[in-house]
């Protein structure tokens, strides 16, 4: 099994059992929750293709099992079902633990403080084809989520709760845990700023996935509720 089969298997044992807890019974939401994450992996799929076949970022061979979907390692492709499956289990847990608890002037602020940092990226570092995308992305979901997304409150704790084992995972595949990365990135495509081993666009990008699938979801939901009635 390649290592980077085991940072996916790694990320996912934890939340899978865990979505049968009694309070949360995460299971339930599947119907709604799979639906979208496939959408939204087709999407962000097809960007990642673009990027490898320009050279944007790339796979290192040795941490691999050398099977490949469209081009893009196993692994990479599974990455965008399994990742959000595990951050969207933290939201659905924020949202059932915690209920009672305003978290607006924490969106707030989170709100403001990533639009204005994610146009400054933008518009500063144009010719950084990975900042000026994934920062306008960013940027453009959260002003649409911050008036349209009802639950955005919930997902904006979530969303920064997530980002401890983003941090260890994204980590471990950037290079923190191994002599060279699992996955690379041009410099010349990148501002160069990284939290640990971790491209500073990689929140951006990973945030932005991350929000597409929780509004997506929401929506999935509402509508199964109308035709239900």
């Amino acid at each position: 099994m390649s290592a980077y089969f085991y940072v996916l298997i790694s990320s996912i044992v934890f939340p899978f059992f865990l979505s049968f807890d009694k309070k949360i019974s995460f299971y339930k939401k599947w119907k709604f929750l799979f639906p979208s994450i496939f959408l939204v992996a087709i999407v962000f799929i097809a960007w990642d293709i673009y990027f490898v076949k320009n050279g944007v970022w790339g796979f290192n061979k040795a941490y691999l099992s050398g099977l490949y979907v469209f081009n893009l390692p196993i692994e990479e492709v599974l990455f965008f079902v399994i990742i959000p499956y595990c951050c969207m289990f933290i939201y659905e847990v924020v949202k059932g633990y915690f209920p009672e608890i305003n978290f607006k002037k924490l969106t707030d602020f989170f709100s403001l403080l990533f639009v204005v940092l994610g146009v400054f990226m933008a518009c500063f570092f144009m010719e950084k084809v990975y900042t000026l995308t994934a920062c306008s992305l960013a940027v453009l979901l959260t002003i649409y989520s911050y008036k349209n997304y009802k639950n955005f409150s919930f997902f904006v704790p979530s969303y920064l709760i997530s980002l401890f084992p983003f941090i260890l995972v994204n980590g471990v595949l950037t290079g923190i845990a191994t002599s060279s990365p699992i996955v690379w990135y041009s410099e010349m495509e990148i501002i160069g700023l990284r939290v640990l081993t971790i491209p500073i666009e990689d929140f951006f990008y990973s945030y932005s996935m991350l929000l597409s699938v929780a509004i997506l979801s929401e929506k999935v939901s509402n509508l199964f509720t109308k035709t239900s009635v």
